[in-house]
């Protein structure tokens, strides 16, 4: 019999050393890990700006150049989509003031305006009044580059003025000259 029962403890030990390759491969294999690594899932995740998609009713944009007001564009409605450097507008109303010898107001019924590139695109029944002059172009297309300060109609173009209608293909005005280029078919009715 043994006397001591604490002189047992040392064979607690012993034993788990004699008996592990009975116990050490069920045990490492329950203990590793599963499913694989992914190296990605250990890297922080980059943080994305969520694209604010808006909708507003009766809006104004005002392009500038040098602190001096040249366009004031008016829209029933404008929102974007997708993309919050693209500004779609419905029934637009724009005035060129940037010249002081005489406003040109634009009307459209749809409209796009490219914030980042300061492009402005009207489509849908263009139509360009000059009121001192009594001049009206009609386009289904007009195009606005603020940094060539050109006015593009891409597609057919129609002024009419007192004595005159002109048709054409296409038109290019350019602010900085105020000179027209038209091309395509130029047919001048006086």
């Amino acid at each position: 019999m043994i006397r001591n029962p604490r002189n047992l403890l040392w064979l607690v030990p012993l034993l788990l050393f004699v008996t592990s390759p009975l116990w050490q491969p069920p045990l490492a294999a329950f203990l590793t890990p599963r499913g694989g690594y992914n190296p990605k899932l250990a890297q922080p995740q980059e943080e994305t700006t969520p694209i604010q998609n808006f909708i507003l009713d009766t809006v104004a944009i005002t392009m500038t150049t040098n602190g001096k007001e040249e366009w004031q564009i008016d829209a029933d409605r404008a929102y974007t989509l997708g993309n919050d450097h693209e500004i779609e507008m419905e029934e637009v109303s724009a005035m060129y003031i940037g010249t002081e010898k005489e406003p040109i107001n634009i009307e459209s019924r749809k409209g796009l305006y490219l914030v980042n590139k300061r492009h402005l695109v009207l489509t849908d029944h263009v139509k360009v009044v000059k009121p001192t002059k009594n001049q009206v172009m009609l386009s289904e297309r007009l195009e606005y580059d603020d940094a060539d300060k050109m006015l593009v109609s891409p597609g057919k173009v129609t002024i009419l003025s007192p004595g005159m209608k002109l048709n054409a293909g296409r038109m290019d005005y350019d602010f900085s000259t105020e000179g027209f280029e038209f091309s395509d078919r130029v047919k001048v009715n006086l």
